[in-house]
This record gives structure tokens, sequence and C-alpha cells, in this order.
């Protein structure tokens, strides 16, 4: 494993990765804490600017072009920002099920299934954890 081929990369893929890392990270212990509280609402702030981040960076990234500096990747950024915005609503209304299943959901889709994309042979997080 080696983080030269991410350091190398152009920006913001460096930020872009290390923000969704971080987002991934935090997500998976706001999944295993207890809900509720203080540290429930800085972990989610915290997740919730990293998402964002990593959403609108995104917008830079065109490294697979397939409609002009696009890719179908770049589907989910708006859906990632508008899951966010409804899980943020959702939780300052009360409606703590539904603010759930949108960050479970975000977490799953936005970050577990997009991650594994960035693994596939030629990209560069595949080159950071498997070499080449």
């Amino acid at each position: 494993m080696t983080l030269d081929p991410l350091l190398a990369a152009g920006s913001p893929i460096p930020s872009h990765a290390l923000a969704a890392l971080a987002a991934a990270v935090l997500g998976g212990v706001q999944l295993l804490r207890p809900k509720g509280g203080r540290g429930h609402r800085w972990i989610g702030w915290t997740f919730a600017a990293l998402m964002t981040w990593t959403a609108l960076s995104g917008l830079f990234i065109s490294t697979l072009q397939v409609w002009g500096p696009f890719s179908p990747i770049h589907l989910l950024i708006p859906a990632t920002l508008v899951a966010l915005a409804y899980a943020l609503r959702a939780a300052r209304r009360g409606n703590v099920e539904g603010h759930r299943r949108a960050m479970l959901s975000l977490y799953l889709l936005a970050l577990v299934l997009t991650g594994a994309f960035t693994l596939l042979p030629g990209r560069i997080m595949n080159a950071v954890l498997f070499g080449g």
C-alpha cells in the first residue's frame, strides 16, 4: 500500500478521497454509537460537511468521461446532496426514522458502493491499495 498515486493525482482528487475516507470512518463510528446527544450531533455535522465536500469536489473530477467531462458517477452528486438535505431536515423535524433511513442509505450508497468502484483496476484507489 502506498499513498503516492493519490498524492500525485491532480486537485481535488486527494482531498476528495481523504474526505470520503474520513466520512466512511466517522459514519461507521456513528452507526456503532448510541444515538442522540452532543457526540451524535458533532459526528453527524462533521459527517455532513465531509459528504458535502466529497460531493461538490466530485464535480471537478473528470477522469472517466462519458458525457463531456462527466460520467454516470456524477449522477450521485445531486442525489447525495438531496439525501443530506432530507436527512438534516428529518432530524430537525424530529422524524428519527426518516433521518436514520436517509443517513444509512447515504452511507451505504454514496460511500460503500461508490467506494467499491474506486477499487476497480486502473483507478487511483486500486493503485493505492494494491500497487501498480
